[in-house]
């Protein structure tokens, strides 16, 4: 999914298989370790951002996709064992480093015009919170390396915009239906910081 917050989140993440989990439905985008994608789509649309390494890839891809048109579905028939953060390890700084940079030029690089100015200030709120959260665990540099090297790279991402917007096939309203407006909501009413995240 695509949160309010201009974040992308696993669906269903940490959650005991349920029916609810398991609903063959229409989603935002796909994981980049469980997806499948026509060889038509990656032709018109590109492949993955060679500039973000990893982590939040698949979300860009995903964005980028829905922008040009497509549309991800989710096959609850499909089973895939993928051991998250095996490689990068949970919380690394490498993980921490990455995921934070690539969350911002997600957003730069592929929101709307329109509704970059809906969702700036929520964005904004988020990546504050995330920095913060970041700090409090120790992170300090790998968080604000992150948020340097997002605004260093923000020309390349910009330039990336252009192209990405310009080949705009869907009205901006239509993204705006499949962003979470949920997870706000559930963040105001839990009172709490750590639930952003």
């Amino acid at each position: 999914g695509y949160s309010a917050f201009g974040t992308g989140y696993q669906i269903g993440a940490s959650d005991i298989d349920t029916p609810t989990v398991r609903t063959d439905e229409w989603v935002f985008g796909v994981s980049g370790g469980a997806g499948c994608y026509r060889r038509t789509v990656l032709d018109d649309i590109g492949l993955f951002d060679e500039d973000f390494f990893f982590n939040n890839e698949d979300v860009d891809l995903s964005f980028r996709a829905q922008l040009a048109g497509y549309r991800s579905h989710f096959v609850p028939q499909a089973i895939v064992y993928h051991r998250g953060s095996a490689t990068s390890g949970v919380a690394s700084d490498t993980s921490v480093y990455y995921m934070s940079r690539n969350k911002e030029w997600v957003f730069l690089k592929n929101m709307p015009s329109l509704l970059i100015w809906k969702y700036f200030v929520l964005h904004l709120c988020y990546s504050l919170g995330w920095v913060l959260y970041w700090i409090l665990k120790g992170k300090a540099r790998a968080v604000l390396r992150a948020k340097r090297d997002a605004w260093r790279g923000r020309r390349t991402m910009l330039a990336k915009r252009q192209q990405i917007q310009s080949l705009l096939r869907v009205d901006p309203g239509y993204i705006d239906g499949l962003i979470d407006k949920r997870r706000v909501l559930q963040v105001w009413r839990s009172k709490s910081l750590i639930s952003l995240f």
